[in-house]
């Protein structure tokens, strides 16, 4: 019997010895969850796929610096970790961090957004064509047909891939002449500061008609300018309101006629990366570098509550 709790005992011992050295570590750079309703679907998404329950060891940083990032990062590698996953503040600045994971054999995937760097150094990107939405966005406002676009554009954090995604394709409708810039800022994904770029102009006495604004919460910190100046917006409104992301709140303000136009992003990239490293891990090859999300525009006109509920984010 004392043999038999022997083995029942070291058996157990090394049952749990394997299942440690099983556990795959990642390390995790985020925007931080505050940043937008997004981000914090985005957040949530891989906080409930990176677990322990699905054997992974997660390790999470978020800043909206891209420096901080880049330390961050850094940390990981000297960490150890199997995996680093990665969407960055900016674009640049990242290929130094990039060759060091790779010279120590950690394995890089990006997820919702772009970085400016050779393929070589990641294993794959999971993220969304930041580009394709704004040309969606612009495509449908210019379909409107307006006499005139005298367009407020209110802009994302700098340099982030979303920003310039979003930003290109207005750029070229501005530099083509069909749309007039009457301001163009960025309010850092703030609502607060998104309002008071669009009480300035106000101010200023210019005129406008279409709000452009790179994500819902500086869409509705824009609209609330409107409201404290009895400016009406959205369906059969003077002001045509543009938001991006798709909270669940601000397709019910396209549904409620407040505002016109909500681009897609998807947020849910974790399972996918998930499916892959598990891939690797089983010593497969993966099927492709690239996986952008499907994504659409939603407009006043034709959205339905079964719309708000299918894509609509958060509650």
């Amino acid at each position: 019997m004392k043999k038999l709790l022997s083995l029942i005992l070291a058996l157990a011992l090394v049952l749990t010895a394997t299942a440690a050295m099983a556990e795959i570590t990642v390390g995790i750079v985020n925007n931080p969850p505050s940043e937008s309703g997004y981000r914090e679907a985005n957040v949530k998404d891989f906080e409930s796929v990176f677990t322990t329950d699905n054997g992974y060891v997660a390790k999470t940083f978020y800043s909206l610096k891209n420096d901080e990032q880049l330390a961050a990062a850094q940390q990981f590698i000297t960490d150890g970790v199997d995996y680093l996953l990665i969407s960055a503040a900016e674009t640049t600045g990242w290929d130094a961090v990039l060759q060091s994971a790779q010279e120590n054999g950690i394995k890089v995937f990006l997820f919702d957004r772009m970085i400016d760097c050779d393929e070589s150094l990641y294993e794959a990107a999971v993220v969304s064509d930041m580009a394709k939405e704004g040309e969606t966005a612009v495509n449908w406002l210019l379909g409107l047909g307006l006499d005139e676009y005298k367009v407020i554009h209110i802009q994302g954090a700098m340099g982030s891939d979303a920003q310039l995604g979003r930003t290109g394709a207005l750029d070229a409708q501005f530099e083509a002449g069909t749309m007039v810039k009457v301001a163009q800022q960025t309010a850092t994904w703030d609502e607060n500061e998104a309002k008071n770029i669009v009480l300035s102009v106000i101010n200023s006495g210019e005129d406008f008609n279409v709000i452009y604004a790179e994500n819902d919460g500086m869409a509705r910190g824009a609209v609330a300018a409107l409201d404290e100046n009895g400016i009406t917006h959205g369906v059969n409104g003077k002001v045509v309101v543009m938001g991006f992301d798709c909270n669940k709140w601000a397709l019910r303000e396209l549904l409620a006629g407040n505002w016109n136009y909500d681009g897609q992003c998807s947020p849910f990239q974790a399972k996918v990366i998930s499916d892959m490293i598990q891939t690797l891990e089983n010593g497969g090859t993966l099927e492709s570098k690239l996986v952008i999300s499907e994504e659409k525009g939603f407009d006043a006109a034709t959205l339905t509550e079964d719309d708000v509920a299918t894509y609509g984010l958060g509650e």
